[in-house]
């Protein structure tokens, strides 16, 4: 990645404007904005709609239920706030490709050099295959199911994103060790303990007790594994050389 931009922005199409802001103003990703790490564009499709009723969706050629989000409101729209010709454009979609681990440090690397990443939540049935055609980079889905509208996932991948940008933790080794993370040899995470040190008859493992950085480290390795066999095995590599059956 070379010449990172300053501040990146990521750019939200949606037909629910107040309920993507809502979150993006929310927790840590309001707080990433009020630092300058990073800037959000929200912009309602209706604005881009064909006719006095604000209308984005009809009915679909060919017959079928469910209504089609039309192509000219979301087209306009993504043009009228891409500042570059190769942006990526995400249409989140349980057609696209899942989201994980990988693709966020890969959406990550392109936003913060190309300054901008923007994002269309579909509704409906669908979108105007049209819409892929002329504006669409990349598909999207968090996921085996579908959800109303795509304002959720959206939700999830700028969150994802957004989190790994460099000061929005306050530490920024956290992020570095979740789950999926080379850490974590792309496996889960390991059980972690605050006070008190005693709870209704459960104890802090006495390893993390024990101030022996060393040992600490080796005993969160070895949860971390154990966990991930048990609670998703197809996570560990062939040559991790565990065990799994």
């Amino acid at each position: 990645m070379s010449n990172p931009v300053e501040v990146p922005v990521i750019k939200v199409l949606t037909l629910f404007p107040d309920m993507v802001r809502t979150v993006l103003e929310t927790s840590m990703t309001g707080r990433a904005a009020r630092a300058d790490r990073v800037r959000y564009e929200v912009v309602d499709i209706r604005e881009f709609s064909v006719d006095k009723h604000r209308t984005v969706d009809d009915s679909a050629y060919g017959g079928g239920a469910g209504m089609i989000m039309m192509a000219p409101p979301v087209v306009e729209a993504v043009e009228s706030v891409r500042q570059r010709d190769d942006a990526t454009v995400i249409l989140t979609t349980p057609q696209g490709e899942t989201f994980d681990e990988a693709l966020t440090l890969e959406l990550l690397d392109d936003v913060l050099e190309k300054g901008e990443l923007i994002l269309i939540c579909g509704h409906y049935k669908g979108v105007d295959e049209r819409v892929r055609e002329l504006v669409v980079t990349r598909e999207v889905s968090i996921g085996d199911y579908v959800l109303t509208g795509g304002e959720l996932p959206a939700l999830v991948i700028v969150d994802a994103l957004v989190r790994r940008i460099e000061g929005v933790l306050h530490n920024g080794e956290s992020a570095g060790n979740d789950s999926f993370t080379e850490t974590r040899g792309g496996g889960l995470d390991c059980q972690w303990y605050t006070k008190p040190p005693e709870y209704r008859g459960l104890k802090v493992p006495d390893v993390l007790l024990s101030g022996h950085h060393g040992n600490i480290d080796k005993w969160r390795n070895e949860q971390s594994v154990d966990r991930t066999r048990s609670r998703r095995p197809d996570l560990l590599g062939p040559d991790s050389g565990d065990d799994v059956d």
